[in-house]
């Protein structure tokens, strides 16, 4: 700690100078001395220093950054040397600033003595290492990530040590202070960001120390005052003077540091609270959080609060999460409510409204900003304000969900009146008082009118409201409980949102881990929420084994219902029925599940029945037999009555009524449902379909949802056979006889294709796919060649019939889908898309496996862009595919499928082609695009672009034009689409395509120069342009000192060798006819520079660059001021993205500032401490930061200066090159206009 009694009192000046006085020498010009500047850490203050690397470290940075040492002991060290000799001291502390920046230099004692800081610090810009842009606050790894934080800590212990005496002698904080004022104000970034960082925390640092100056301030006065309160006889005059005196050296005290602050926060905070770089800002707005939350009297105002709620419009997301943050800390205090009343009525809606902010984290800090807002004054909040919160408990994105769900649990879930409530429950004789808020849950569910979304709005409230939501006693009484006169009951749509609430309250706490579409998967969980889930999994069993079936016998007539609370078994642990000796629940669960079945056939609760029994039918539980039991019974009572309905059906033929197809239809869904979770095939229900499906074939009178249904359970019939089959250790006659099932049912499915129902044809064909998927050459993968005989090979006629039901069915013309479904609300046309999505994605699945064959995919790849909105990803994933399975094959796909679209469009308009009609132009445009899909790698695509040329140009040959040879072949317009794809062949390819062009051409095409001819024309320039070089360049990287380019000396003349190879590869295409081979083993294409065919674009660049430089040069020598271009402001403008171009000194010295800095006093509230009075002024801090005439010395110069350079700003945004320096930019104040 330093010495109390040390605390001078001298005149505040520049170190080892006079006082300034009246008739002080105008400042030199930075040329006019000479100045020394070491490089590293070699002779700094005449002494000689270690680097750190071999020996102990020397020098405050390197001690701060290893962070071996107690920083206090540090500080220690430094006071003591202080002590000794100030200017060292001083010096010492400089350079440490300096090197925390990442800057090379080291500030000399003769510098520190005989320079202005504005010189110093120009001369420490020129030691920067201009190689890379990382400095100590920037660089990446856990050494760096400390350092920070020594750094900080070095600074807050510094000013806790010294702040008895040492700030102020009116020395040591003067030049700190106006360092790093110079410094934040500095063109460079690591110069801006590390002293604003320094300036932050020495701020925050004088703020405790003021607080703590201002509590002994109040604690002298009530001594002072209970001591003059006395009576004569006993007061003490000479314990009043020194109570006198300490209060008058408090008030002194707390007057200095109250300087200080506002040198701060004018002469930096006002300024890099709006800096160009993110970071800086949000050190800015952090910082004055932990103002006004440690010294709330002072700071905790409007004149401060303003430059926060200014800020939350920023662009920036680590910016705006500042601010929401440093809100947040003021607002968890009830205390400092009333002094945020101004501030939350003036920028409520700006909170509210980034509740839905782009960035998550800054929408989750603002709806937990909103929520202590609500604690803390809930009619700060309009109705509108919580609704636009409410909807998002059903957002994807779990974080935030999970903020409003607690927003949501604080406004309309949390008890008003828990006395009541117990009151009425014990009236109603419930075991729960939550009654009203489970109801209220339900109303609100209904009214956000999003009934698929129940297991959202459960997970968003399941860490705010468990307690409420694992009430499943409450839930299951108020749907159990007669209605009592005067009492309002659950209405028919209540219960089914009830019912639907408790099953996902049942599933959040069985599963533990969110819905599906929130969070990236599984997590582990830890041993607590293991045992959590256990216990919550062991209590709804207890409750639910007993009140499912009651719930099942009152809800049994609802299919809705009932498909709902079928669902809760499957969460169920079923040990608990053996366990707690309760067959008898479980008996009674299967009697109402089976009447279920035999009061329903709709699909959504037959397959909730046959789901469950297939849960308590698990081989792993002792209630197995039990269930298994049941369950035979119920499917031998099924089939023999499905059995006995099938025949009198067919006897009756067409004479059939109703009645027996309702028999039939009832009964058939009921198997087909449990045909999916169990094995059937004991029972045969194949037959029995088959003969339904034949009949229907033959007499085509049979209704068409008996064929789907009688489809589908045939289509599970042979897949558990198959199972069983690849199980076990089958039988040729077994393979036999399902080979001999399959091939007849595939038979049936393709006859169905031509059925006039078109749910039945649809469902023949999803059969046929996923049947011709199952029994591919796939299927004897994996060490299974025993199932060869089940492999079955669609042949030509099944391909052609597929590809044509995919044609008629999924690319249908928008206007006959519209007149289809004029009646249709949007959910079904949402509905139908989804179907037929399917139907396409079925097929080209056939078509990646190899099962159908791949020129069926041009069929399907020609209507890519034409139903781009629909299937536009389906067809780009198979596009995908097949060129990984055969490249190309794939190409030729792609070329067949243009063809087939050109000779649609000469069908449909002749061999005269209007080639600006925007069927060509959407001909090319497919082209275009399918172009694109073949990536830039092009030596991989090489051979397949070389085949497609090759397809092309002979198709554009293919017909010769009837009228005779001078007119051109009917296809030649072709050539026009196949240039698309010149640009995927390299150099080498486009010579040999060009004479494989040329064998096609005659003596006279090559002269002909008629629109007819154009297409010919452009297809050959496409392939000679880059012919001869290549148009590949060299640019200079964004890591180079200077944008270079490579020059014309650099490239070495073409080697004849090459050209000898190049002619014989011509050759080798022209003896091919039917294949096309690219030639192999070719050399690397030569790199050229773009100077060689560029030079007046780069020339233009150059002489725009050097007029700027010049202009700025030549003004720059007029006014005696270094001023700096900084090419990255075609980057960097008013915000980190914004491109707006930004220009400024080095120094502060422009008009633009001094105004801006004018404009901000003039609203700027002078920082003013509560307890004190009589504020003296420094005006004397730092003269050549603050006085404006040190800043600027001809104002007429430095307008000009900025006025050129803004009309010059588009010729800087030519070059790009990497350079040091950042903008130091700040926001134009009409931004931040509320």
């Amino acid at each position: 700690m330093e010495d109390p009694e040390a605390k001078g009192k001298k005149k505040r000046g520049r170190p080892g100078k006079q006082p300034p006085t009246s008739n002080k020498k105008p400042r030199k010009s930075p040329t006019d001395k000479t100045l020394g500047v070491t490089r590293g850490r070699g002779k700094a203050n005449g002494v000689a220093q270690h680097n750190g690397d071999g020996g102990d470290p020397v020098t405050l940075f390197e001690v701060v950054k290893l962070g071996k040492s107690a920083m206090q002991s540090v500080v220690d060290e430094w006071i003591e040397s202080y002590k000794q000799d100030r200017d060292l001291a001083l010096l010492d502390l400089i350079n440490f600033f300096i090197q925390c920046s990442g800057c090379k230099g080291t500030v000399r004692i003769e510098m520190f003595r005989n320079m202005q800081n504005a010189e110093i610090i120009r001369k420490m810009t020129e030691e920067f290492d201009e190689d890379s842009g990382d400095y100590p606050l920037t660089m990446p790894g856990p050494m760096w990530k400390k350092f920070r934080y020594n750094f900080c800590e070095f600074i807050s212990v510094l000013i806790r040590q010294c702040q008895y005496s040492i700030i102020y002698d009116e020395y040591m904080m003067d030049t700190v202070i106006s360092l790093l004022t110079g410094l934040s104000d500095s063109q460079v970034r690591a110069f801006r960001h590390t002293s604003t960082l320094a300036a932050m925390k020495l701020m925050t640092a004088l703020v405790n120390v003021a607080l703590n100056l201002s509590i002994h301030q109040d604690n002298t006065q009530r001594q002072y005052e209970a001591e003059r309160n006395k009576i004569a006889g006993k007061r003490a005059n000479e314990k009043l003077e020194l109570l006198l005196q300490k209060r008058k050296e408090l008030q002194e005290n707390q007057d200095e540091i109250e300087n200080m602050m506002n040198s701060i926060f004018k002469g930096i905070f006002v300024h890099r609270y709006r800096d160009a770089i993110a970071e800086i800002r949000a050190i800015c707005i952090e910082e004055i959080g932990v103002w006004m939350k440690m010294y709330s009297d002072a700071f905790l105002n409007d004149s401060y609060l303003k430059y926060v709620g200014w800020t939350l419009h920023d662009r920036q997301g680590e910016v705006r999460l500042k601010c929401l943050k440093a809100l947040q800390n003021l607002y968890t205090n009830r205390e400092l409510f009333p002094k945020l009343e101004l501030f939350t009525n003036r920028f409520k809606d700006r909170i509210v409204s980034m509740t839905l902010d782009k960035e998550y984290d800054v929408a989750v800090e603002a709806i937990r900003l909103v929520t202590l807002i609500l604690q803390g004054s809930e009619d700060a909040l309009s109705n509108e304000d919580c609704e636009n919160v409410y909807h998002l408990v059903y957002s994807a994105h779990r974080p935030v969900a999970v903020a409003a769900g607690e927003f949501l649990h604080r406004k309309l879930f949390s008890r008003h009146d828990p006395q009541a409530e117990e009151a009425l429950a014990k009236r109603r004789g419930r075991s729960s008082p939550n009654g009203n808020l489970i109801r209220m849950l339900v109303l609100f569910f209904l009214e956000s009118e999003l009934h698929e979304h129940a297991a959202y709005l459960v997970d968003s409230l399941w860490e705010s409201s468990q307690e409420l939501l694992k009430d499943w006693e409450c839930m299951t009484e108020l749907l159990l409980e007669e209605p009592v006169q005067g009492e309002e009951v659950l209405s028919d749509r209540q219960e089914s949102a009830l019912i639907e609430l408790t099953v996902c309250t049942i599933r959040q706490a069985a599963e533990a881990h969110p819905p599906v579409g929130r969070g990236t998967g599984k997590r582990v969980l830890t041993a607590k929420e293991r045992k959590t889930q256990i216990d919550d999994k062991n209590k709804l069993t207890e409750h639910f084994i007993m009140a499912l079936p009651m719930l099942l016998s009152k809800y049994q007539a609802d299919s809705e219902k009932v498909a709902n609370l079928l669902q809760i078994p499957q969460y169920f642990d079923l040990d608990v029925y053996s366990a707690g000796r309760m067959e008898k629940h479980l008996d009674a669960l299967l009697k109402q599940i089976r009447l279920v079945v035999e009061k329903h056939i709709e699909t959504d609760v037959l397959e909730a029945c046959s789901k469950t029994y297939s849960i308590l039918c698990s081989e792993e539980y002792t209630i197995m037999n039990r269930v298994d039991i049941a369950r035979s019974q119920l499917i031998d009572e099924m089939t023999d009555r499905f059995a006995h309905s099938v025949e009198e059906l067919l006897q009756e033929a067409e004479e059939a009524d109703d009645d027996d197809i309702y028999n039939v239809l009832s009964t058939l869904k009921r198997l087909t449902a449990f045909h999916n979770a169990h094995d059937l095939t004991r029972w045969d229900l194949f037959g029995n379909c088959y003969r339904l499906l034949k009949a229907g074939i033959e007499q085509g009178s049979m209704p068409e949802q008996i064929a789907v249904q009688a489809l589908q359970c045939s289509h599970y019939s042979i897949l558990w056979q198959l199972v069983k089959i690849t199980e076990g250790a089958p039988s040729k006659d077994d393979l036999v006889a399902l080979r001999r099932v399959v091939k007849s049912f595939l038979a049936v499915c393709q006859q169905c294709l031509s059925n006039v129902n078109t749910p039945v044809k649809e469902q023949a064909f999803m059969l046929l796919c996923d049947l011709l998927m199952i029994f591919s050459h796939q299927l004897i993968s994996g060490g299974r060649e025993g199932l060869q005989p089940l492999v079955f090979n669609p042949d030509s006629t099944l391909q052609n019939e597929l590809l044509n039901f995919v044609l008629d069915h999924v690319f249908i013309d928008q206007d006959d889908e519209s007149q289809k479904g004029d009646e249709e609300d949007e959910a079904n046309k949402i509905e139908a898309l989804h179907k037929r999505r399917n139907l396409l994605a079925a097929f080209c699945k056939l078509i990646i496996y190899d099962i159908v064959d791949m020129p069926a995919a041009a069929d399907i790849f020609k209507h890519y862009m034409k139903y781009y909105n629909d299937y536009g990803d389906i067809i780009k994933e198979t596009l995908s595919k097949t060129r990984q399975t055969d490249k190309i094959l794939c190409a030729k796909t792609l070329i067949l499928s243009l063809q087939q679209l050109f000779n649609e469009l000469l069908q449909d308009q002749g061999p005269n082609l209007d080639r600006t009609s925007s069927h060509v132009s959407g001909i090319k445009e497919l082209a275009r695009r399918f172009a694109l899909t073949f990536g830039l790698d092009q030596i991989k695509t090489r051979e397949a672009v070389a085949t497609l040329h090759k397809d092309g140009i002979e198709f554009a040959f293919k017909y010769q034009n009837p009228r005779g040879p001078e007119f051109p072949p009917i296809n030649l317009a072709f050539l026009e689409v196949l240039s698309e794809f010149s640009s995927k062949l390299i150099r080498q390819d486009k010579k040999t395509v060009h004479s494989y062009l040329e064998k096609f051409m005659s003596e006279s095409m090559s002269e002909r120069r008629e629109d007819v001819w154009l297409p010919l024309i452009s297809y050959r320039n496409s392939l000679l342009t880059g012919g001869d070089e290549d148009h590949m360049s060299v640019t200079s990287g964004s890591s180079s000192k200077t944008g270079s380019v490579r020059s014309k000396k650099g490239r070495p003349p073409l080697h004849k060798k090459r050209i000898e190879e190049e002619s014989s590869v011509e050759g080798s295409w022209m003896m091919r006819n039917d294949t096309l081979q690219t030639p192999g083993a070719l050399q690397t294409p030569q790199l050229t520079s773009t100077v060689l065919r560029e030079n007046r674009p780069l020339l233009t660049q150059q002489c725009s660059r050097l007029m700027v430089l010049c202009l700025v040069n030549k003004l720059s020598r007029k006014n005696n001021e270094l001023i700096v271009v900084s090419p990255q402001i075609c980057r960097r403008g008013l915000m980190e993205d914004d491109a707006e171009p930004i220009f400024e000194d080095v120094m502060m010295s422009s008009r633009g500032q001094l105004e801006d800095m004018n404009e901000e006093f003039e609203d700027t509230m002078v920082i003013d401490l509560p307890p004190s009075r009589n504020r003296r002024e420094r005006a004397e801090l730092r003269p050549d930061f603050f006085d404006s005439a040190a800043m600027i010395e001809d104002e007429s110069v430095s307008q000009s200066i900025n006025e050129s350079v803004r009309k010059k700003c588009i010729c800087i945004n030519l070059f790009k090159s990497r350079i040091l320096w950042q903008p130091k930019c700040e926001y134009d104040s009409s931004f931040f206009t509320v």
